[in-house]
């Protein structure tokens, strides 16, 4: 085929991806069309672009996954191409179709390589057929139980029951003996359905603590088909990959070359052209096994670009344009490590349950080595809608060591306040001696209990030293008005400022009075620390504690209320005194949520009368439950929420007619754990 040149290229995607897409597309002169939902309207990709079509309601299903809605956004933006990016319709055969109707290159595989890798069934039939190592299975058409029931007697427990027409942990089961088959069936036959539309199974047998390792390929017209090396994806939770790393650790020059023509040949076993990614499940003994192929670009590919030296993007358009690949497989060098981390709006502690809610403040980490693909700024609002991820931080390394210190530095030099997130969790992952030693597997998180923040030890003294910062940074915040060379005298003795938290249940009182130009002393919980402030600037400061020196992120979110992070740590932390007191203050009969989250609790009914103190309702967010009490007397006058329910930052939840002249408020108590 004669190469084309597109000119104006339309990304099918929102997020992170779409402005990874955008960025690439412009980096070589094209002009990069958005589309976007109602509830992206001011997404960052959105802004990025060169020009952008609203394509429908917040629902994906009437947007992003709108194929006509798609189209007609090309036709108006009279786009000669579309990058669907991955997720939404990136593997939808019959949109690379209609593009081709329309006369609009798809950036893809044909629909004929899409269809037949995205069946399982199918998939695994062809890769038999062409001489492609596959785990023992059953991939047939009987769809009976007792067709799997023989089968899997056949194969031997345990095996994996996995819907044929989707991935992503959907429709998977992990079966131990035969008699849970027969439940296992039903529910992954009820999640596929769900899912795509499609309960078909297949079984597989259950390969013992395998490694996930995928080859990138590369395809063109031209009968040129190459591999970029491999990824390992090991890292997992609920069949989610969590953290992934180029190259793999245990990998030799004979195994990359034998997996390598083995995805090779997958590839030309369908004709494929573009990007793609065949996936093995590999023992520990060397044996590997295809698992499945997905034809469209992969979430980790940043790690691929960071140890080739390529642009995947790029390759995909010049593809796309029926360029042959301008690099051969003798060719393709791997230097260094790369890791990658994703980033995700999502709560471990209440079982990674998503977040949604305003990004209070958004601080991505640089530096050598350090690549961030993200689509978020701070004020982002992350909707119900969409897939939680954030974005991805990324480290490169001579060495995978170097790479993973790397990695763990700036994840804790990042700050994501406002909204429950993984950052903690992803910084213990890398800082556990099995990640270390490179001897993660599929089963890795579920092995390793103290990932988990409900299961992490409770160090008081961290808990008293992120205290003591809150109310250093608080002090600071709050702007006492004291010259500096007046810091620490007063006519009337020390000046000290004191303050109220609840921490586990607890409250603990914490005093702090200045010593000095910048050093203060800071009492609490029965110790004493001598601090003092070395530098700070917006959002940042770097504090030495007695002899040990501290970066401290943070945000102020109101007078009393401050999130921070210290060394891989994040806590929201509420002075009782300060809210009280501001309350009592400014009044307020109408109470509102101080933040999205979970209407957990409602405690009172309309023309219910509450005291001082009384427990009005507790709202769930930001990995904390929040009492809301009274500050004053009155009857409730009006309810407008309900347990159960999410609540937006600043929605009106109650209204309280004082029982005197004035308006009420309210007390905020925070009543979670210290991080």
């Amino acid at each position: 085929m004669d190469a084309v040149t597109l000119e104006r290229i339309l990304v099918a995607n929102r997020g992170e991806i779409a402005c990874r897409i955008i960025r690439g597309v412009q980096a070589m002169g094209r002009r990069a069309v958005a589309v976007y939902s109602e509830a992206d309207r001011d997404a960052p990709h959105v802004h990025l672009a060169d020009a952008a079509e609203c394509i429908g309601p917040p629902p994906a299903a009437a947007s992003y996954l709108d194929v006509e809605a798609i189209l007609q956004a090309a036709r108006a933006a009279g786009a000669d191409a579309i990058h669907p990016g991955y997720g939404f319709l990136a593997e939808n055969a019959a949109f690379a179709r209609a593009c081709a109707g329309e006369d609009i290159t798809f950036i893809g595989p044909s629909p004929h390589s899409i269809e037949v890798m995205g069946n399982k069934a199918a998939a695994k039939r062809r890769m038999i057929e062409a001489g492609v190592p596959c785990v023992p299975g059953y991939e047939g058409e009987d769809q009976r139980d007792d067709a799997f029931h023989a089968a899997a007697r056949d194969i031997g427990f345990p095996v994996m029951v996995k819907a044929a027409a989707g991935g992503g942990g959907r429709g998977m089961r992990r079966v131990d003996t035969e008699e849970g088959l027969a439940a296992a069936l039903s529910l992954a036959r009820g999640e596929a359905e769900n899912a795509f539309g499609s309960a078909e199974l297949i079984l597989e047998k259950a390969i013992p603590r395998p490694r996930h390792v995928e080859i990138q390929i590369f395809a063109d017209d031209h009968g040129n088909v190459i591999h970029l090396g491999e990824r390992d994806c090991s890292v997992q939770r609920r069949h989610q990959k969590v953290v992934e790393e180029a190259p793999c650790p245990v990998m030799t020059g004979a195994l990359r070359d034998a997996m390598g023509s083995a995805a090779v040949e997958a590839a030309r076993s369908i004709d494929y052209r573009g990007a793609g990614t065949v996936e093995f499940l590999l023992e520990e003994h060397g044996s590997f096994y295809f698992l499945e192929m997905n034809t469209r670009l992969q979430v980790e590919h940043p790690v691929t670009e960071m140890v080739t030296g390529t642009d995947l993007v790029a390759m995909q358009i010049r593809v796309a344009e029926g360029r042959p690949l301008d690099l051969r497989q003798e060719q393709v060098r791997i230097r260094g490590h790369a890791i990658e981390a994703r980033l995700y709006a999502e709560d471990p502690a209440r079982d990674f349950m998503p977040a949604t809610g305003r990004i209070a403040w958004w601080l991505p980490p640089s530096g050598e080595g350090i690549r961030v693909d993200d689509g978020v700024v701070t004020g982002t609002e992350i909707p119900p809608y969409y897939d939680p991820m954030i974005a991805k931080i990324v480290a490169w390394g001579e060495t995978r060591d170097a790479a993973r210190l790397r990695l763990i530095r700036a994840l804790e030099h990042t700050a994501l306040f406002g909204i429950a997130n993984n950052r903690d969790f992803l910084i213990r992952i890398l800082e556990s001696a099995d990640f270390a030693a490179g001897r993660a597997t599929t089963d890795f998180i579920e092995e390793q209990e103290t990932l988990l923040p409900a299961t992490q030890a409770r160090d008081g003294a961290i808990a008293a030293v992120l205290q003591y910062v809150l109310a250093g940074e608080s002090a600071l915040a709050a702007a006492v008005d004291v010259a500096p060379a007046l810091s620490g005298w007063s006519s009337a003795g020390d000046l000290t400022s004191r303050y109220v938290y609840e921490i586990g249940g607890e409250r603990l009182g914490v005093a702090v009075s200045a010593a000095g130009d910048r050093r203060y002393g800071v009492a609490g919980d029965g110790r004493q620390w001598s601090v003092s402030l070395l530098r700070r600037e917006p959002g940042r400061a770097r504090m030495m504690i007695d002899d040990r020196t501290l970066d401290v992120l943070f945000h102020l979110v109101r007078p009393g209320l401050i999130h921070l992070s210290v060394e891989g740590r994040t806590g929201t932390f509420e002075d009782l005194r300060e809210t009280v007191a501001t309350a009592e203050e400014s009044g307020g009969s109408r109470i509102t949520a101080a933040m999205h989250g979970l209407l957990a609790e409602l405690c009172v009914a309309r023309g219910d009368r509450v005291v001082r103190g009384s427990r009005l309702l507790v709202l769930e967010a930001m990995k904390m439950q929040h009492e809301v009490k009274a500050a004053i007397d009155g009857v409730v006058r009006a309810v407008h929420c309900e347990a159960g329910r999410q609540v937006a930052a600043d929605e009106l939840l109650l209204e309280i007619e004082p029982a005197e002249q004035g308006a009420a408020r309210v007390a905020g108590t925070h009543t979670g754990g210290h991080p």
